[in-house]
């Protein structure tokens, strides 16, 4: 009889502690939640203290019967799901199911923790058991029905004043406020001009380059010098001072430490991806995931990172210890810090976890793993394997120069430059930025010069300049700004991303994220009529609150009752104050060439348009973007409709304009505006069909096999007629990415073939 069963969360991640507890434990999974709300009005009882409804869920409950019948031969019961507030409230779930059904009954039930699955920590884990937490259980509870409450109340209400079918979330509504926002500030915008002075000098037949930093005795801003008549004078100026010579005033030499970035967090490990490795923030949480329940590397399994969602930067001491022993011999003694590198949380409320997000041992190189990881694992495996590695060791040290060239009385050229004097971790990792345009010309390496010197100055260049609009988020730059607000926690980052894209209030375009017409519509209502629950603050507040509620600080229900009652009366009020014309028309300051009246900014069907405030007696329209609409049907020449001989029309869409049947909808018939090209590739699946490039409904471009359906092969990137060298696969394609440039690529998932591109 087995003595004792172990419930985790995934099957992967039983596997891999079953080799670890014996023969005596049974290891099995609950695939994650086994219990949720109603999915109807009134799972959460607002009048009998916020009561929950709960049913088993449909997908999961035959894993619930496995793990009642495996119960029934068992001794003991050990919940060990996540160590989160989700992990311990599927483990009360469980729990709660299994009492019901009388199988617990003289068997004791224990909650077991662990932050990385490895032997020794999951076999202390089971060793040092504790009870489950229901102030962690209380605050999920509470989280998960503030988010029911929110979608089950404020969505009839988008139904009725926008458009049925929409939805609103607590977490999603403020960062679709932050993307619409970005949005209207960047065409909003006005780009300003200005100019800069630059001077090219040579020492000793080396180059350099100089900005005007101080002219007839003023030191300059931005836009001093701000149109090119200005500009010419200035230079003619400087050209007359100078007489070909510049002297250098002023040698100002100083060195710098630069740190090393602390060990990653949950929201840290999502923007390093974005950035390093172009994953967005739901297949960067996927495959760390699948590093931290584990891989079998010849050894038996082993987990490979610690668990993946915490906002904490700390290490464990033998972690620590670990891994200056290894930086020591493999990089020197001298690039490991006289004591341990400390870092503190940047967050408020850190919680979730104990530990960053590192490597169980960081003697598993990523060299020694390559034959055991797919293509992305490997990837996010090296990434968190250098940061882990990098947060350890001595800072790099950086000379700093900075040299004054006078060009005659008042006028004065600045020149900058800089040299790695020891690396130090940047030799294993350097942090990326976000949007970051600045020259390379302050790391360049200056020759040697002194006060007094007189240099050659070989030219004075204006160069003009327009100010730009804040950048569209990232994927990275949205998951910093949702920590910096203490919006969400570092479990629904990625979730609150994918959520906002799979509503269709944004679109990903070049891996920034534009407001589709629906989600402007949609912020700018919850923005004006429910400023207080969009405000960034109050949504950190709540945040805060539930996190009070974990730790036992606070009760769950009263903090339901002073959310619920005035957001109710809020949605009440507005329900019966504001018409739906309100919400999708906004004046346009125009009358209707037509009839004179006021013309308005739109939403319908196929999105925003401009139309006459007066339909349906005028039944004027045009485009956005000034192109009158007509009313008359545009009929494609020389085509017949192939299923039903009927005309064919331009239609318009959610999408834009495609071609259908004129006999919709008893024939609906519909194809692509736009042919598709042949790529002269032959398909590598069927061998019959050739790549042609297509073009999908949302406008992205993507290769696919002539013979579809009958063979569905198809791609994102551009596809060669090369074959790959390493698995001899028919074709390479082509792709580009802003942290590696172009580079051909097979299409293989099992196989890591690149080879860079020279342009």
């Amino acid at each position: 009889m087995v003595k004792k069963l172990v419930i985790v969360e995934s099957p992967a991640k039983s596997k891999t502690i079953k080799k670890y507890l014996g023969k005596d434990v049974e290891v099995l999974a609950s695939y994650g939640h086994v219990r949720d709300l109603l999915p109807k009005e009134g799972a959460v009882d607002t009048a009998n203290d916020f009561a929950m409804k709960y049913q088993v869920i449909d997908r999961n409950s035959k894993h619930v019967d496995a793990i009642a019948k495996a119960m029934r031969k068992a001794d003991e019961l050990y919940l060990a799901t996540d160590p989160d507030r989700e992990g311990e409230a599927i483990s009360w779930h469980l729990y709660e199911l299994l009492k019901k059904r009388g199988i617990l009954k003289n068997k004791e039930t224990h909650r077991v923790v662990f932050h990385e699955i490895t032997k020794q920590a999951v076999n202390d884990a089971v060793a040092n058991p504790r009870g489950l937490s229901m102030d962690m259980v209380n605050a999920q509870q509470a989280r998960r029905a503030l988010d029911y409450l929110v979608g089950f109340t404020l969505s009839p209400l988008l139904w009725k004043k926008v458009r049925r079918g929409l939805s609103a979330g607590r977490v999603q509504s403020p960062a679709l406020r932050m993307i619409v926002e970005r949005e209207l500030e960047i065409e909003a915008f006005v780009p300003k001009e200005y100019w800069t002075i630059e001077a090219d000098a040579a020492v000793k037949k080396q180059a350099i380059e100089a900005k005007l930093t101080h002219y007839q005795g003023e030191k300059l801003s931005q836009f001093t010098v701000n149109n090119e008549t200005q500009s010419a004078e200035v230079v003619a100026t400087l050209n007359k001072a100078a007489e070909g010579k510049l002297l250098v005033t002023k040698v100002d030499k100083k060195q710098r430490k630069r740190n090393p970035a602390a060990p990653f967090t949950t929201s840290t490990l999502q923007q390093e991806a974005s950035r390093k490795l172009g994953f967005g923030a739901q297949r960067t949480m996927s495959v760390a995931q699948q590093l931290y329940e584990g891989a079998d590397t010849g050894e038996g399994a082993v987990g490979l990172i610690t668990y993946m969602r915490t906002d904490s930067v700390s290490l464990a001491a033998e972690a620590v210890e670990e891994i200056r022993g290894f930086i020591a011999e493999k990089y020197g003694t001298t690039s490991v810090p006289s004591k341990p590198q400390e870092y503190k949380t940047k967050s408020k409320n850190a919680q979730e976890a104990h530990e960053a997000v590192r490597t169980t041992s960081i003697l598993r190189t990523p060299e020694s793993l390559k034959a055991y990881l797919s293509s992305d694992q490997l990837k996010l495996y090296t990434l968190i394997w250098q940061r882990t590695i990098a947060s350890q060791m001595v800072h790099a040290t950086m000379n700093t120069v900075a040299v004054d060239l006078g060009c005659g009385v008042g006028n004065t050229f600045r020149a900058n430059g800089s040299t790695v004097v020891n690396p130090g971790f940047m030799s294993v990792y350097l942090e990326g930025k976000d949007d970051t345009a600045k020259s390379d010309k302050d790391e360049r390496l200056l020759p040697s010069m002194e006060v007094g010197d007189v240099i050659d100055l070989k030219d004075i260049r204006p160069e003009q300049h327009f100010t730009e609009p804040p950048p569209r988020f990232s994927e990275a730059s949205l998951v910093r700004a949702l920590e910096e607000h203490d919006i969400g926690r570092p479990s629904t980052y990625a979730s609150i991303i994918s959520t906002l894209l799979q509503r269709e209030y944004v679109e990903l375009e070049k891996k920034r994220f534009h407001p589709t017409d629906v989600g402007r519509v949609v912020g700018k209502f919850l923005a004006q009529h429910f400023t207080k629950y969009v405000d960034y603050d109050f949504t950190a507040k709540l945040e805060d609150d539930l996190d009070a509620v974990a730790r036992g600080e606070k009760e769950w229900v009263p903090l339901l009752r002073d959310f619920w009652t005035p957001f109710k009366e809020q949605v009440e009020t507005k329900d019966k104050e504001v018409q739906r014309s309100d919400v999708t028309q906004e004046d346009i300051g125009e009358d209707c060439p037509k009839c004179g009246k006021p013309l308005s900014s739109r939403l319908g069907r196929s999105g925003r348009f401009i139309g006459c405030t007066a339909y349906p007696e005028c039944d004027y329209t045009r485009n956005i973007n000034g192109e009158e609409t007509s009313n008359e049907p545009e009929v494609v020449a020389d085509r017949k409709c192939p299923k039903c001989e009927s005309d064919l029309w331009v239609r318009t869409g959610k999408y834009g304009k495609f071609i259908g049947c004129s006999s919709y909808p008893k024939c609906k018939h519909i194809e692509s505006l736009e042919q598709p090209t042949n790529t002269g590739v032959t398909c590598p699946q069927c061998s019959k069909g050739e790549i042609l490039t297509r073009k999908s409904r949302r406008g992205k471009i993507f290769f696919s096999c002539s013979d579809y359906p009958e063979c569905d092969y198809a791609l994102w990137n551009e596809p060669v007629k090369e074959e790959c060298p390493d698995c001899k696969w028919p074709i390479l394609t082509i792709k580009t990415t802003k942290s590696r440039g172009t580079e051909k690529v097979c299409p293989q998932k099992e196989c890591g073939f690149t080879e860079k591109v020279e342009s």
